[in-house]
């Protein structure tokens, strides 16, 4: 039996993610994240206490990008389930734990990052056609990008309202 409860960490990947695939291809990533709690001595004065370890999985598509994107000792938060399972082992019962990863990304506090937009044939654009025959769904995406997440300077658009060539005088 496994009980599940909603975490938030933040802390530095501890080494590189492990990427493999399953027998039914899905991918797994293991990460192992150290979250240092800061801690206030008496004389006023701040240090990090006893850094706690958490074994964090993701899998498909997040498994790929943190593999990917992320490195041994990148500032990382995680949202996702605590996990505790118990088994058995030579004879002996032991549990484990684990957070089941739903996002993950670079914390910010620390340093900056850019971001880039997977391509996966689920994400389409709004100019997207939808074509149906022989009872299965086709989209057809169309010949240029619906959006460009690469461009970092400012993206000149018509004024709502008013059409080109009809500006009122």
């Amino acid at each position: 039996m496994s009980t599940k409860i909603p975490v938030n960490i933040a802390g530095n990947l501890v080494a590189d993610p492990e990427l493999s695939f399953g027998e039914s291809g899905v991918a797994h990533a293991k990460l192992r994240v150290a979250v240092n709690q800061r801690l206030q001595g008496a004389d006023g004065s701040w240090h990090d206490g006893e850094p706690v370890f958490h074994n964090v999985s993701a899998f498909r598509a997040l498994a790929e990008n943190a593999a990917t994107s992320l490195k041994k000792g990148d500032p990382v938060t995680i949202a996702g389930e605590l996990e505790f399972r118990s088994y058995e082992k030579d004879g002996e019962r032991r549990e484990a734990r684990r957070i089941l990863a739903d996002t993950i990304g670079p914390d910010l506090r620390f340093g900056t990052a850019v971001y880039q937009r997977s391509s996966h044939a689920a994400v389409v654009g709004p100019d997207a056609e939808v074509q149906f025959g022989s009872g299965t769904a086709r989209v057809e995406k169309p010949a240029s990008p619906a959006y460009n997440l690469t461009s970092k300077g400012p993206v000149a658009a018509p004024t709502f309202g008013v059409a080109a060539g009809n500006e009122m005088t």
